[in-house]
């Protein structure tokens, strides 16, 4: 027994993509993604620039917080200011003279004006902060009025820490120690 099937299969000449169709497929894509990156790519960089200011800032109070704890002077006393330089015949150091006072490296610096022209060679930075630099100033300013050069060293020192990021933002902390 023959018979004969009476189901037809469709037309198979249109089915498909033709070559034009799928080039202008290919630069649509190729225009929205373009248009996709140039929007996204400024947004990554800015968000990296932004934790490395964070890192500088972090970097830049810790500085700041082991610079302050140390006491005002060399000729103070280093136990809270029962001697004061400027007091009792005893003299603060001049700006001039500001700097070391012949210690051999950070971990021995004892009085603020220790800390002036320091720069991250004379630092140990975590390898966070590679590509960082830091400089260190302080000087005698005993008028609040920023270093004149000509102030007496008995008041205020200003410090000033300026940290830079690997972007090359530099961002400056300053506060006051004064002789207390």
């Amino acid at each position: 027994m023959h018979y004969k099937s009476s189901l037809k299969f469709p037309n198979k000449i249109n089915q498909g993509f033709t070559l034009i169709e799928v080039i202008i497929g290919i630069v649509t894509m190729s225009i929205a993604l373009s248009i996709i990156t140039t929007l996204l790519l400024p947004t990554a960089e800015q968000s990296a620039e932004q934790i490395h200011q964070i890192r500088a800032a972090e970097l830049g109070q810790s500085l700041m917080n082991e610079i302050i704890s140390k006491s005002f002077d060399e000729n103070s006393d280093r136990a809270g200011g029962r001697v004061r330089c400027g007091e009792n015949g005893t003299s603060c150091t001049a700006n001039a003279d500001l700097g070391d006072d012949g210690e051999a490296n950070v971990d021995l610096f004892n009085d603020v004006d220790d800390y002036n022209g320091t720069s991250q060679n004379d630092l140990i930075l975590d390898s966070l902060y590679n590509g960082f630099s830091v400089s260190i100033s302080v000087c005698n300013d005993a008028d609040y009025n920023g270093c004149t050069g000509t102030e007496n060293a008995e008041t205020a020192k200003l410090i000033t820490i300026t940290v830079t990021d690997s972007f090359g933002n530099p961002i400056t902390f300053a506060t006051y120690r004064t002789n207390y």
